[in-house]
Order: structure tokens, then C-alpha cells, then sequence
């Protein structure tokens, strides 16, 4: 199997700076919803959602990802006050617990504004800064680094029959044109991420070959975020409920990791560190640890 090596970058966060590409990162999802597609429901109040995220650290996530809205297709926006009483409560908690890395998962400014003040690092933005005007003047003056996902019309609109006439070049436009748009508003380049949207406007084929050639991005020139833990059309071909999802999603994200993602976003971080560390030794061919290399 011919890996290609994967692109290092740096990334400058509030309190250190990171070097991606030596190993993978795992993302810990944290849903304070009720209505996520996998897991609506358990982590909807604080101390859940609190205690959860600190088993999420203590499991080996670099990152925790909190959001306060469903992004699941078909699924309706969430007011901004509730958007916002779901979330700044667990981020400031966290915070006051533990220095990891916090992600704002959210397409509205003042969310990001509120969440990046109570102490996240990171904004992941499903909408690549589209869905708010003033979310790119938000990402420019915290300075964070910016993930930018690749999605097709809305989460209302996404899955009502995805079609592409070149899956690659357009998604790679897509991004590429948010990119710019991102730089224009003020948005350091080195600071952003780019993620391809499994899920998000893609039927199961689409999905598929996303992730086989997700080295399609590279050409991007950015760091890889890949989110595809216990999606819709992993149960489509495993014929699987969202609870029984972990085994194909840790097949995913080893090609993944194989094709060049330097985040994976999960919910189980405990079985999904290590899958990472498996891919990783897999894609580096060697253990650093064996004394005979």
C-alpha cells in the first residue's frame, strides 16, 4: 500500500502551540443537545455533559468539542439563548477543571464570541463562516485556529438528494473559495483547518470515496479534520443502529489516517486511541519504541 507522508503544520493556540502530523488527534465530542443524531440526550444538562467530557479527557482526547445545537440532517436551528445556555455553563466548568483544548461547535458569531471568551481555543464551524456575516470578524480578532467544513445547502436541506458533477473538484472548491473568504476577513491562514463534511450533503458512495482518497486535500495545503464517527451511512452498510457503529468507524478512520487526517472526531475516544495509534504505527511504518529500527 503506497501511503503518502503526511503534511506537518503548526498551530498556534491561546496557551502553546501545536505541531499536527507527527500522530493523529482525537476530538472528543461533547453533544449538550437533545436531539443529536447518536447520542441526544445523555450529556443535556452541566454535569453531564461536564462529566462526560472529563471522561473523554481522562480516555485521551487532545481536543474536547462542545455544541449546543444538532447539526443532524434535517434537523432546525436552535435559538440563540438556548444555543448559548447549553453551552457556557460546560465550557466554563471544563475550564475551571482542566487546560485541554476546548472546540466551539457552532455557526453562530456570537456564540463563538461568548464560548471563546469563557475559554475555548477552537471554532468549528459547520457552515465555513456562511451562515453568520459576523463570524468571520470573530474568528480574526480571537486569532484561534478556524476548522472550515464542506457542507451542501443547510442541515434543514442537505440530504434531500446530494448529486455532484466532480465530487472532488467541487468539495476542494468549496473549500479553497472559504479559505479566501476567511483570509479576507482577517483570518490567518495558518490558522485554519479544513474538514470535508462526511455526511453533510453526501449520499453513502459519496461518503465512501471522500474518505478512500481524503489525500484529495492535500492540495489544500491545510490540516485534515475527519468526522465520521457513527454516521448514517456507516449503519446504511453495516445495517446498524448508532450504538452499534463503533467497529466501522474505526475502519474509517484508519483509512483515514492512511489518507492524511490530522484530527478525528469521535465520540468513543477509549476505542477510537487506539485505532489512531494502531493507523499511525501502520502509516509510519515503524514502532519508535523497537529497538531495532
Amino acid at each position: 500500500m503506497n501511503v503518502r507522508p503526511r503534511p506537518l503544520f503548526r498551530l498556534k493556540l491561546r496557551s502553546q502551540e501545536w505541531s499536527l502530523g507527527h500522530r493523529t488527534l482525537l476530538m472528543g465530542i461533547v453533544n449538550v443537545t437533545p436531539d443529536s443524531f447518536s447520542d441526544g440526550g445523555k450529556w443535556a444538562t452541566r454535569e453531564a455533559a461536564v462529566t462526560h467530557a472529563m471522561a473523554l479527557a481522562q480516555a485521551g482526547a487532545d481536543i474536547l468539542d462542545i455544541g449546543g445545537e444538532s447539526t443532524r440532517p434535517f434537523s432546525d436551528p436552535v435559538p440563540l439563548e438556548e444555543e448559548l445556555r447549553r453551552v457556557l455553563p460546560v465550557i466554563e466548568e471544563i475550564r475551571s477543571r482542566t487546560d485541554i483544548p476546548i472546540s466551539i461547535d457552532t455557526t453562530k458569531a456570537e456564540v463563538a464570541y461568548r464560548a471563546l471568551q469563557a475559554g475555548a481555543d477552537i471554532l468549528n464551524d459547520v457552515s465555513a463562516l456562511r451562515f453568520d456575516p459576523e463570524m468571520g470578524a470573530v474568528a480574526a480578532q480571537a486569532g484561534v485556529p478556524v476548522i472550515l467544513m464542506h457542507m451542501l445547502g443547510t442541515p434543514k436541506t442537505m440530504q434531500e438528494s446530494p448529486r455532484y458533477t466532480a465530487l472532488f473538484s467541487e468539495i476542494i472548491r468549496f473549500l479553497e473559495e472559504r479559505i479566501e473568504a476567511a483570509v479576507a476577513a482577517g483570518v490567518d491562514r495558518h490558522q485554519i483547518l479544513v474538514d470535508p463534511g462526511i455526511g453533510f450533503g453526501k449520499t453513502v458512495t459519496h461518503n465512501v470515496r471522500l474518505i478512500r482518497d481524503l489525500d484529495a486535500l492535500a492540495v489544500l495545503e491545510r490540516p485534515i479534520v475527519l468526522g465520521a464517527s457513527r454516521k448514517r451511512f456507516i449503519g446504511t452498510i453495516l445495517d446498524a443502529s448508532p450504538d452499534n457503529r463503533e467497529i466501522g468507524t474505526a475502519v474509517v478512520n484508519a483509512f483515514g489516517v492512511a489518507a492524511g487526517a490530522h484530527i478525528l472526531r469521535v465520540h468513543d475516544v477509549h476505542v477510537h486511541r487506539q485505532a489512531a495509534l494502531m493507523a499511525d504505527a501502520l502509516r509510519n511504518g515503524f514502532w519508535p519504541e523497537d529497538s531495532s529500527n
